[in-house]
């Protein structure tokens, strides 16, 4: 479990410190890059330090997002699932990311594998199970490892394929795979793993479907969803 954060023995301010590890992971930008986005507001901190910064709370700040809205979230995650995996490299070798997102994108699970089969499948269906229960309708493509995991799992009668069905889950992949080429790819899998989780954490509380609601109810929930940030571990 994760400890909650202290700021005790940084000379830093917190709030510096969460401005600068939600501009990395939340828009794709480098660590030199949001080094100059600090310096242009007077903040002289260098990019090692904001690694450091993100690697030392990004974690924290993602179990630390209110657990209300978690709640709300398990709620309506159970009727339709959209999955899929992506390659990614690794130190230059090919790993899979496996992800699942509901019917309004939000996003479930990300799990990443060496291998691309059934044992991956069905690790990652049983992750997805065990934290969110079982969903109503469970949409794939038409690889088979999915079929042959979700028969093992009892669940192969809510499977649903189908030409343009998975755009949801696909779609999905768009602001990671920004984050990756600004990154530069990944070193190691365990890294891979904690940035995708931590990424998808934030995607979530920062994403106000904007195309669906009227411009002034996105800035209401835009801006509750920062000052909600804002007040992540402040006790």
């Amino acid at each position: 479990m994760t400890r909650p954060a202290s700021f005790k023995y940084f000379k830093t301010s917190p709030e510096i410190i969460r401005l600068a590890v939600m501009l990395y992971i939340r828009f794709p930008l480098s660590l030199r890059n949001v080094e100059d986005l600090l310096h242009e507001r007077g903040i002289d901190e260098s990019h090692e330090t904001v690694r450091y910064w993100w690697n030392r709370f990004g974690p924290v700040f993602a179990t630390e997002i209110p657990r209300k809205r978690v709640q709300q979230l398990r709620a309506f995650s159970k009727w339709k699932w959209h999955v899929d995996e992506v390659f990614v490299k690794v130190n230059g070798k090919r790993h899979y990311l496996w992800r699942a997102v509901d019917h309004e994108g939000e996003v479930l699970e990300a799990v990443v594998t060496k291998r691309r089969n059934k044992a991956a499948a069905l690790k990652f269906l049983k992750k997805l199970m065990k934290r969110h229960g079982k969903a109503e309708e469970v949409v794939t493509d038409r690889f088979a490892s999915y079929k042959a995991a979700l028969r093992d799992l009892g669940a192969l009668e809510k499977q649903m394929t189908g030409r343009l069905l998975n755009n949801r889950v696909e779609n999905s992949h768009l602001p990671f795979r920004r984050r990756e080429r600004a990154m530069q790819r990944f070193r190691r899998k365990r890294s891979l793993q904690k940035f995708a989780s931590v990424h998808s954490s934030l995607y979530n509380h920062f994403n106000q479907e904007r195309s669906l609601a009227s411009r002034d109810t996105f800035k209401l929930t835009r801006a509750a969803a920062l000052s909600e940030w804002r007040q992540l571990c402040s006790g």
